[in-house]
């Protein structure tokens, strides 16, 4: 569909494909466009996802390896110390039971595993501890590993390096403008900062955002282009999860046509990268999360921090509906897979990563 200008998505997606990169206008088009034009929107944007994905889907598997205990008042955070929450609360994990997680992420072909402690940052003695589990699980499993454990050093990011982690992820949450709302005991520029120090240990960043926390349609466009200035590797969206006990427990600000739009707002301003659908999918989407995967590649698959997803297997089934494949990783990783599950060693084509 074309305005009296000439414009239509389609003509966005071309231009895009082109290596155009979109306008502040253009964005904040995406985000006001009409119910009406969801579908011709997205077919667009689906444009942009298949020439440089095809129609693979990334996998992650999510380990909450310290949980509660965190200093910090994020106000969307059911681990803050503002929470009023009932959630499990302990110190970092065993060796033992990550490696387990790692098991795990592999039954469920995930292709990367990602070990989350709640808290500020880490101390060197818990970055030193997951190092050590690090190199085991990659020496094991194959899989690629991204860690989340809030503001770092530029000497923990080395150290996190040459473990072997393949991406942090640290998220910019929202804007620079409005994130005083949403947390004042660290500010925009720590994470920033973070992610800096990660950029110059060689480790991929992987940052993104949470919808639906109150910001308006330029703070959704401010981080989409801050995240393209930052050139990451991996974007994920999350879709507010409002949840009892927290700051923002009665935020009520996203429909899944809003996830939709989103979606196809960081997809476009940011082609080439993984866009991965993340937390409060499930509740956001409802009936239309299959319709996420025309601009994500990537999601997470089973549960999340503090909240349950929906079953592995509903995920493995959303996939297959919609003629899509999971990318379960690298060679090996996707030979192991096939052999403990009877059904042979894996092609390199079925087993090649992703982009």
């Amino acid at each position: 569909m074309a305005d009296a200008s000439g414009f239509s998505w389609n003509s966005l997606a071309n231009s895009v494909l082109a290596g155009t990169a979109v306008s502040r206008s253009e964005a904040l088009a995406i985000l006001n466009s009409p119910d009406s034009q969801i579908l011709d929107l997205l077919a667009a944007t689906y444009r942009v996802r298949q020439a440089h994905f095809g129609t693979k889907v990334h996998l992650y598997f999510l380990k909450n390896a310290k949980s509660g205990l965190c200093p910090e008042d994020c106000g969307y955070c059911s681990q803050s110390l503002v929470a009023e929450t009932d959630i499990p609360r302990y110190s970092i994990m065993s060796e033992a039971k990550l490696l387990e997680g790692a098991a795990k992420a592999v039954e469920s072909q995930a292709r990367t595993y990602c070990i989350v402690a709640s808290g500020r940052g880490p101390s060197n003695r818990e970055v030193d501890h997951l190092s050590k589990i690090v190199k085991k699980i990659k020496d094991q499993y194959g899989l690629h590993i991204c860690c989340c454990l809030g503001l770092l050093s530029a000497e923990q990011a080395q150290t996190l390096k040459g473990a072997g982690v393949d991406r942090v992820n640290h998220n910019l949450n929202t804007s620079a403008r409005f994130y005083e709302q949403i947390c004042t005991t660290h500010t925009y520029e720590d994470r920033l900062n973070t992610l800096k120090v990660v950029r110059e240990a060689g480790i991929e960043l992987c940052s993104g955002l949470v919808v639906g926390m109150g910001e308006t349609f330029d703070d959704l466009v401010d981080v989409a282009f801050q995240l393209r200035e930052l050139v990451v590797e991996s974007i994920p969206v999350n879709f507010l999860h409002a949840i009892d006990g927290t700051p923002l427990e009665a935020s009520e600000h996203l429909n899944p046509r809003d996830c939709l739009r989103a979606l196809c707002l960081f997809r476009l301003t940011n082609p080439t990268v993984e866009l991965r659908v993340s937390g409060g999918r499930e509740v956001n989407l409802r009936s239309m999360q299959a319709m996420s995967l025309y601009a994500a590649n990537s999601m997470f698959v089973s549960d999340y921090l503090t909240t349950k997803g929906q079953p592995a297997e509903e995920d493995f089934k959303m996939v297959e509906d919609l003629g899509f494949q999971i990318v379960v990783g690298d060679h090996e990783t996707a030979r192991l897979w096939r052999e403990r599950n009877g059904q042979g060693a894996a092609t390199p084509e079925e087993a090649g990563a992703i982009g």
